[in-house]
């Protein structure tokens, strides 16, 4: 078989040529992850950071970190960057082992939150310093430097100086030099932090967009889970320093597998039970509530099998209930009877206007307080023809019970 080398026009920072094949193709094989994290822990003192850590990053795709503050992922993203190092267990980068290679010497760049740019250096010099410490020549410098800025659509501001410019802008310079020195992967350290809230929007649809430009891994620390919504093909929940649940970011909002990833990732009513009935095969589960209510839902973790008298918490998404004014004759509804259909009465304790949506805090006494957020089809909160301390009835279906075991 013969081949050809054409330039790599679709990625400008590839630095490397695309063969073109001349018959037809081979099977090719999956390519090895970019990051590896094999039984890492990493303890400072008394305090364990990270906790036994396994995880695979695979190539090309957008992974968030996300957990409160103190749940390990800044540590995780240092030890893959270099600035620390494992106390147990292994980080490989490309299929290779990292131990003790320095970080200057390893294929990653790192974005911080402050972006550190050199406030006496314009755009350009800002952007070419790390090829200026490899050595790089001046000319393949403004080459790079130049695709690196058209990439973050600052082309024309080479002679800027950044303390000129916008947050926005800067970090967008902070990107183009990282991104200039062709690094397997990208890590970035709550870079959006210190940003506005309609520019950090912005820039996240930016920073997606751009990363499917250039096709290389990001690896992203985060603590909003919007920003890990927004942008992530994967979600890591972390807290004390271990993995609660990663997955597509569909999977783990609609799918949470315990009451932590459920309240951290968006919102949710949770209502303790006690388990009835369960059936395997179906991963269907009756429960009842402490004051009596019968629900069905399904057991979201896989390997879970809850025994009768489990204690466990159903978890309802506010947006999956919905919320009418009360007619005279309305009692409670359940599932113990043929419908799928729950319904609780109770009383409007609070309605907040949010623009596209109210979300309304419902006193119950079955289940306690249940948040409902309604969509404003007509504009306003008064749609719902009730207002504080008004009765309500608030329904919803078996399909937005999510039986959590943990």
């Amino acid at each position: 078989m013969t081949a050809s080398t054409t330039p790599d026009t679709a990625n400008p920072l590839s630095g490397a040529p695309t063969l073109q094949r001349a018959s037809a193709p081979m099977p090719i094989s999956a390519p090895s992850p970019d990051v590896e994290i094999q039984g890492v822990t990493k303890r400072f003192g008394d305090v364990t950071a990270v906790d036994h850590m396994d995880l695979s990053i695979a190539r090309g795709e957008f992974y968030s970190l996300l957990g409160p503050s103190g749940c390990g992922k800044t540590t995780t993203l240092r030890m893959i960057a270099g600035f620390e190092q494992p106390t147990e267990g292994e980080i490989l980068l490309d299929g290779k082992p990292i131990a003790g290679v320095p970080p200057y010497k390893r294929n990653v760049n790192t974005v911080f939150q402050h972006y550190a740019l050199f406030p006496h250096m314009d755009v350009a010099r800002n952007v070419g310093y790390g090829l200026r410490q490899n050595k790089v020549g001046k000319d393949e410098e403004k080459r790079r430097v130049g695709e690196a800025l058209s990439l973050v659509r600052l082309s024309g501001y080479e002679r800027r100086r950044t303390w000129e410019m916008s947050g926005g802008q800067q970090q967008r310079v902070a990107l183009a030099r990282a991104l200039v020195n062709h690094p397997t992967v990208l890590l970035l350290d709550e870079p959006l932090g210190a940003l506005d809230l309609k520019l950090r929007k912005e820039m996240q649809l930016e920073l997606k967009a751009l990363q499917r430009e250039v096709g290389i891994t990001f690896v992203y620390v985060t603590h909003d889970q919007e920003e890990a919504l927004t942008m992530s093909d994967v979600i890591v929940v972390m807290k004390d320093g271990r993995i609660q649940q990663q997955g597509l970011p569909t999977d783990l909002y609609e799918h949470p597998t315990t009451r932590f990833v459920a309240d951290f990732l968006g919102s949710s009513n949770f209502i303790p039970a006690t388990v009835l009935e369960f059936d395997a095969a179906t991963r269907m589960a009756t429960v009842r509530s402490e004051r009596g209510l019968v629900l069905r839902g399904k057991v979201t973790d896989p390997v879970s099998s809850p025994a009768v008298d489990d204690a466990v918490t159903v978890a309802t998404r506010p947006e999956r209930l919905e919320v009418r004014a009360a007619a005279a004759t309305d009692g409670p509804e359940s599932t113990s009877g043929t419908t799928a259909w729950t319904g609780v009465p109770g009383r409007i304790s609070q309605g907040t206007y949010l623009g596209d949506h109210t979300e309304y805090r419902i006193a119950t006494d079955l289940v306690g307080e249940l948040i409902v957020r309604r969509q404003n089809t007509k504009g306003t909160q008064s749609s719902l023809g009730a207002g504080p301390g008004d009765p309500v009835v608030a329904t919803w279906h078996e399909d937005a019970n999510l039986i959590l075991t943990s």
